[in-house]
């Protein structure tokens, strides 16, 4: 049985889409730090002949992002120079992407991932629907506001110009980071928003994709939860399965995932990871961004998916997969299983 399948466990369970501490992260502060001495050894690693790798990934790892943060204050104030900017001209790579993701503020992080998805020729749908149907109002507006301290352009009006058609539609909904997050729910209206999804989708001969829109775009997580419960009991079929079959490309993409994480944030990005390292070649870029970005939100659950999923654990799985010192920073960050 997947994640995915027993609605009805569902309607209790904690959501990382609604996410306020960081009780289920593999990352914690750490005890007696002592920033200075942080600083030493980070200079010391890069000022030296080679760089001492073996301290980058103690330092970097073993401390949370915002003892991080002030560790790049200080760094700055002693050096004159960007923390960011001396791991760039110091390492490569995976392992160069990896470093300058944990030497930046999450929101910072987050909002260049955008930036690299949007920019040049093509834009990249699969990372623009991973990072905006998977966080919560919170971070997408702290992403915004990152967005606009860089860029002196807002995100919604940048994204406009690269999406388009129902998948600009909803992107662009979900990229407000207005979803209801009220905890109520509303049976009444559940019964009501199902049945016009059914209506909507596989009752009638082509699809009214705005209405699917509307509703997962802007509900709360708790009723969208009773309102796939309630589209279960009138059409036979998972909401996820009639979006499947009645959608296509990057629109299904989106509403899928936007589905999955209503459900599950954890058992999402739990297969977007294995799918990562399944078959030929490991994509190293959505590795780095799971692990990074979810280190101090819900790691814990991801791994606890994974090894459901997969029937191994997350740790012994990167262990065969990345290698290096990059391997070792992904390594620290996942924590090997108790």
């Amino acid at each position: 049985m997947s994640a995915w399948d027993d609605l009805e466990l569902l309607l209790d369970s904690p959501s990382s889409l609604t996410v306020t501490s960081n009780a289920r992260g593999t990352v914690k502060d750490k005890p007696n730090f002592k920033v200075e001495e942080d600083v030493s050894a980070l200079r010391k690693a890069i000022e030296g002949l080679g760089t001492t790798e073996k301290t980058l990934v103690e330092v970097m790892t073993q401390r949370s992002n915002a003892q991080r943060q002030l560790i790049a204050k200080a760094y700055e104030k002693a050096t004159g120079r960007k923390l960011v900017s001396d791991l760039m001209g110091d390492t490569h790579g995976d392992f160069e992407d990896v470093l300058v993701a944990l030497a930046s503020p999450l929101a910072v992080y987050e909002c260049h991932e955008v930036m690299k998805a949007i920019k040049g020729a093509g834009t990249t749908e699969s990372i623009l629907t991973e990072i905006f149907a998977s966080r919560s109002n919170k971070q997408i507006i702290a992403m915004s506001e990152a967005y606009l301290a860089e860029t002196g352009r807002s995100l919604i009006y940048d994204l406009k110009s690269e999406v388009s058609g129902d998948y600009g539609k909803a992107l662009l909904t979900l990229a407000e980071g207005k979803r209801d997050e009220s905890t109520n729910v509303d049976n009444n209206k559940a019964k009501a928003d199902a049945k016009a999804l059914y209506e909507a989708g596989e009752k009638k001969w082509g699809t009214d994709e705005a209405k699917f829109i509307d509703i997962l775009c802007h509900r709360s997580v708790p009723q969208l939860r009773q309102t796939m419960v309630e589209y279960k009991n009138i059409s036979k079929k998972s909401l996820q399965e009639s979006i499947e079959s009645e959608m296509s490309g990057t629109l299904e993409d989106l509403l899928v995932a936007v589905v999955k994480c209503v459900k599950s944030t954890p058992a999402y990005f739990a297969e977007k990871l294995f799918k990562a390292m399944k078959g030929l070649g490991t994509t190293e870029s959505i590795l780095t961004r799971i692990l990074v970005s979810r280190s101090e939100i819900d790691l814990l659950d991801i791994k606890a998916e994974y090894k459901k999923l997969s029937g191994s654990s997350l740790y012994s799985q990167l262990q065969s997969e990345v290698s290096g010192s990059y391997g070792d920073i992904l390594k620290r960050l996942c924590g090997q299983d108790d």
